[in-house]
């Protein structure tokens, strides 16, 4: 039993429950993957499988690349990840995981990258209230002290102007609200990182977990 599958956000929508009450989603096309490795205790201390997702021209893959793929059985693919999986007893190389691993009412967690912001300030960045805005004040959005100054440098964690998002979000307790076996979706309860048409990762989650 393979306990993630890998998708592809499509964007957020709204639909109805069977209350009648308007349920905000965010729509993943899941799958389908393949299956292109499984892990074992035995042989790599852990239990997990690697999927693919994404079909890609065959040229575009390095020779180590279509080799793993050719070995597994599997076409091109242009995305592995590894997921958890509570059984493997039952799966194959080559085998084709779709969107039916989850059912709705399932907890799980969503893993993308957060869209990028380029460089920001403090305030964007962070929150920062700012400065005063008037009475001749020059610090509107100006970051103030930089906190100790006697190891001559910035010590990390400061929180300072830089980059802001492109970096690995994984957003916890979303529950699915739907899913759509037939076109590969899976409807989930709540917003997910990434832009429209990210690669997400979508896991089973346990309670606590």
């Amino acid at each position: 039993m393979v306990d993630g599958i890998l998708g592809r956000k499509l964007g957020m929508t709204q639909v109805f429950d069977e209350t009648g009450r308007l349920v905000p989603v965010t729509v993943i096309e899941a799958g389908p993957c393949v299956v292109t490795q499984i892990r074992t205790v035995e042989r790599d201390g852990y239990q997990a499988v690697q999927l693919g997702f994404g079909d890609v021209k065959e040229s575009r893959l390095n020779k180590p690349l279509k080799g793993h793929l050719a070995k597994a059985g599997a076409p091109p693919k242009r995305y592995l990840r590894e997921v958890p999986a509570a059984a493997i007893d039952d799966l194959q190389l080559g085998q084709e995981i779709r969107a039916d691993v989850f059912s709705a009412g399932d907890i799980v967690k969503v893993t993308g990258i957060s869209k990028g912001k380029g460089f920001a300030g403090a305030v964007k960045r962070y929150h920062f209230r700012g400065g005063p805005m008037t009475h001749g004040s020059m610090i509107h959005r100006k970051p103030q002290s930089a906190g100790a100054t006697d190891a001559a440098r910035t010590f990390k964690g400061v929180r300072r102007p830089g980059h802001m998002g492109n970096r690995q979000v994984t957003q916890r307790g979303l529950t699915v609200h739907r899913v759509d076996p037939e076109r590969n979706l899976i409807l989930i309860k709540g917003a997910v990182p990434g832009p429209t048409g990210g690669l997400v990762t979508i896991t089973r989650q346990e309670i606590g977990g």
